[in-house]
């Protein structure tokens, strides 16, 4: 219910010239901005995060980069990473580890020649890609694997198991 005021007659919104859905307004103004600017590879931040995600395109700014689409997951005995590449094989993929940081690289080389008795065509399409993610310490370094099938890489990173303190009931006394 708006209360209107004794001088004007108008509520204190139209007085302002503004309506209480006004910062709803803005707010999405400012979303569909960061939106805009990241699927358009301006984006103004750094690096991406750890569960962005984006298809599989080449981004025209970036100079035929290829960004693939990467599904991240955790549960309590490993982090898994599943990088959907087609196109591309085993030996067109690279995943280094350093410190605590995996990364996976990769570049596809695209050619398609057409010989006719009236023309030749000759085609090529190429990109590279290279995504980051920071393991959490807990997981074990030296046991990650990494298997490619079909287009799909799929890295595994089993975690340290956790040791638990042995419990312990500890006898309360009274007086």
């Amino acid at each position: 219910m708006d209360v209107k005021t004794e001088t004007t007659g108008k509520t204190p919104a139209e007085t302002s010239g503004k309506t209480s859905l006004e910062p709803f307004y803005s707010l999405r103004s400012n979303i569909d901005r960061m939106f805009d600017e990241v699927m358009s590879g301006r984006s103004l931040w750094p690096t991406r995060t750890l569960f962005d995600w984006e298809p599989f395109r080449e981004l025209p700014k970036k100079g035929g980069m290829i960004v693939p689409s990467v599904d991240v997951s955790e549960t309590d005995d490993m982090v898994e990473i599943i990088a959907e590449l087609p196109g591309l094989d085993e030996k067109n993929v690279e995943v280094v580890l350093r410190d605590d940081v995996l990364t996976v690289k990769g570049e596809k080389k695209a050619e398609k020649e057409e010989k006719e008795k009236d023309y030749y065509m000759m085609e090529r399409r190429y990109g590279s890609f290279s995504r980051s993610f920071r393991l959490p310490e807990s997981v074990e370094f030296d046991k990650i694997d990494a298997d490619f099938s079909k287009g799909v890489l799929k890295i595994t990173c089993p975690k340290l198991p956790e040791t638990k303190p042995e419990e312990k009931k500890i006898e309360v006394k009274g007086d």
